[in-house]
């Protein structure tokens, strides 16, 4: 599978794409940053890894414009680590998000996945009379659409996945340690409040009921 590497860092450029050339796929890299969006339209690549900082137009904004008319799949690579940046990334249709140092077990790990989600061999999942888009990273009823961050949506996942069951707080910080996400006690509080309160933007604003000292249910 070919993989377009949109890094305007020679260094990082090259060891990607040796990383990418060991675990099996056919590298390009994007070198002329005034017509990257032409680039990466004209790669033909299965997925693109595309930094926020560019030359010129930013990756996010490219992004939105590359999704005028394709759905090849993107990770977004970026040195900022803010939730707003992700949420940016995310809502203007990138895959996954991969904040910089990247550990590359970890990075070839998320390929694998957006890969296996773009081919269609992870079925569509649905929360009630809504539709549960991993890849675009958020819960859409009707006209209405939520992005959750990537820790907000493995928790949300994790819960849907064993709706109506009890899970644990401890089996929801597995869940997120599984997917190199470090998280303490208060840190997993933080994401189900928000993630309560997205849902209820969307009128689920029952989704997640506590039952204390057990852990969190998805009604």
């Amino acid at each position: 599978m070919k993989i377009l590497i949109v890094e305007d860092d020679p260094v990082l450029r090259n060891e990607l794409a040796v990383l990418l050339r060991g675990a099996g796929y056919e590298p390009l890299a994007a070198e002329d940053f005034t017509r990257t969006l032409d680039v990466m339209r004209e790669s033909g690549a299965d997925l693109i890894l595309l930094d926020i900082t560019l030359p010129g137009m930013s990756g996010e904004a490219l992004l939105r414009e590359f999704r005028r008319t394709s759905d090849t799949p993107v990770i977004m690579l970026t040195s900022r680590t803010s939730e707003l940046d992700e949420v940016l990334a995310m809502s203007g249709g990138a895959d996954d998000y991969i904040p910089k140092p990247y550990r590359p077990a970890v990075l070839l790990l998320r390929i694998s996945a957006v890969l296996r989600r773009a081919s269609g061999s992870s079925p569509a999942e649905r929360y009630r009379d809504a539709e549960v888009s991993a890849v675009r990273g958020s819960v859409i009823r009707g006209e209405r659409e939520t992005i959750l961050t990537k820790n907000e949506m493995i928790v949300f996942r994790t819960l849907l996945s064993r709706r109506g069951e009890i899970v644990s707080r401890d089996e929801l910080m597995t869940a997120l340690w599984d997917n190199d996400e470090y998280v303490n006690d208060n840190a997993l509080s933080v994401n189900v409040s928000r993630l309560r309160a997205k849902l209820a933007q969307i009128g689920y604003p029952d989704a997640v009921a506590t039952r204390k000292k057990q852990g969190y249910v998805l009604l």
